[in-house]
């Protein structure tokens, strides 16, 4: 085998393990431990069989270091742009706002927001805390609306393994 396709497959083997591996990672952040397992299994195999090949190979070439780097690093983007796509969680968002303004908890919730206020004093003045559920997918949207409404609020926001009633 050449060097120039060796280091190709180096290189895309590379990509495949390591994108299990973060999606392995993230089934057991959330629980799935049985789906986790099964993907670790393939995650292993691939990356010990790509591993053995690199290192049994006669060929000598800082290019088979650099295709062997070059996949884990793509792996590692990949991976994280698959957990985008297909893992749907759910994100509690605690926003402080900077006053008592209710005109901007019914802004939120006319953008079909689900939300609970809590009346909490801060250092200088009564507050509202919102407390929220939403789709990672929708994070962002509600940022910029929140940000738009009240530029001073303290946003906070958690990923959420696991919900009962309510959402």
């Amino acid at each position: 085998m050449t060097i120039f396709v060796l280091c190709i497959k180096i290189f895309f083997v590379r990509i495949i393990d390591v994108s299990l591996g973060t999606v392995r990672t993230l089934f057991t952040v959330k629980g799935k431990n049985i789906t986790a397992s099964t993907i670790g299994f393939f995650e292993i195999l691939i990356w010990f069989l790509i591993v053995k090949e690199a290192l049994n190979t006669d060929e000598e070439s800082i290019f088979i270091a650099i295709s062997y780097a070059l996949g884990f690093a793509s792996g590692t983007y990949i991976g994280g742009i698959l957990s985008d796509i297909f893992m749907d969680s759910t994100l509690g968002v605690f926003v402080t706002l900077s006053s008592k303004d209710i005109n901007i908890v019914n802004s939120i919730r006319k953008e079909g927001y689900v939300l609970s206020v809590v009346d909490v004093k801060g250092y200088d003045k009564e507050k509202y805390l919102l407390l929220l559920e939403v789709n990672k997918k929708r994070i962002n949207k509600l940022k910029k609306l929140i940000s738009s409404l009240d530029s001073k609020a303290f946003i906070v926001v958690n990923e959420t393994k696991y919900i009962q009633n309510g959402f």
